[in-house]
């Protein structure tokens, strides 16, 4: 297997290729392959379903990348040379075995594509809201519980996907996202919205996409949810709803969904 991948890179290198794709081919160690990083003029490199339990700090001598695909590894932290990949657009880090986030973790300029689903991420640094070109964020399955009132920052973003999270209130701020045609909001721990979500353009169910299922939403909005995310963006902004917002805050005890954490992919992921 080794030889038939150093094959591979060396034919890449030989004729100056721009993408290389070692997908499924069991890597454990991208050190005992070093010719990858020799691949300079890389712009596209595949690494989806493989072992790795990290990527070297070296990972940064391929300048040249524009996507770079982790897919289904097993790995557990990120170096912090990653953020000096200045020419990344896309990058996917799914399903994987992520606590964390290194710092400078948001130093991609140009980053448009990120992709953080099945991992088990609790936060974002605060360095994670220079992503500032971010198209589409997906950060569903992880463990976060909150969110920064610096989303606010990611105006630039039309995909956004928290869906499988612990996520008990939404912040105001998220009223500026302006350019938002999805987001997924679905089996968290919400129980309402705040009413500045009704700036964001869900009123035409055509052009956009608005999933808040599997909530412990108020009934009112339980209801709305049901006939369509215009309705309930237009309950949104009414005094009853305000009133009822009011009193649930004031309430001792707040609904919450039981989930079973061990069935979550990125952790049945780590027996397989």
């Amino acid at each position: 297997m080794a030889k038939s991948i150093k094959k591979v890179i060396a034919d890449t290198k030989k004729r100056q290729h721009f993408e290389l794709d070692l997908d499924s081919r069991g890597l454990e160690d991208l050190l005992e392959i070093p010719e990858i990083f020799q691949c300079s003029k890389l712009t596209r490199l595949t690494l989806s379903h493989n072992k790795l339990p990290s990527l070297p700090p070296n990972i940064i001598d391929l300048s040249n990348l524009e996507s770079l695909n982790l897919f289904d590894n097993h790995i557990e932290d990120l170096p912090s040379t990653i953020s000096g990949l200045l020419r990344l657009k896309h990058l996917n880090l799914g399903m994987n075995r992520l606590k964390m986030l290194p710092r400078g973790f948001g130093s991609f300029p140009v980053l448009e594509v990120l992709d953080l689903t099945y991992n088990n991420l609790k936060s974002l640094p605060s360095h994670f809201f220079l992503l500032t070109q971010l198209r589409a964020l997906y950060l569903g399955d992880n463990d976060i519980t909150e969110l920064s009132p610096e989303f606010a920052q990611l105006t630039n973003l039309q995909i956004l996907v928290l869906r499988d999270n612990d996520i008990e209130e939404l912040p105001p701020e998220i009223g500026k996202l302006t350019k938002l045609k999805e987001l997924h909001l679905q089996c968290n721990q919400l129980a309402y919205f705040p009413p500045e979500l009704a700036k964001l353009n869900f009123y035409d169910s055509a052009r956009s996409v608005f999933r808040a299922e599997g909530n412990p939403l108020l009934p009112d909005l339980q209801e709305k949810l049901k006939i369509g995310p215009k309705h309930v963006l237009e309950y949104l902004q009414t005094a009853p709803y305000a009133r009822t917002m009011d009193c649930f805050r004031a309430a001792p005890d707040k609904p919450m969904v039981e989930k079973d954490k061990t069935l979550k992919k990125s952790r049945a992921h780590k027996t397989a």
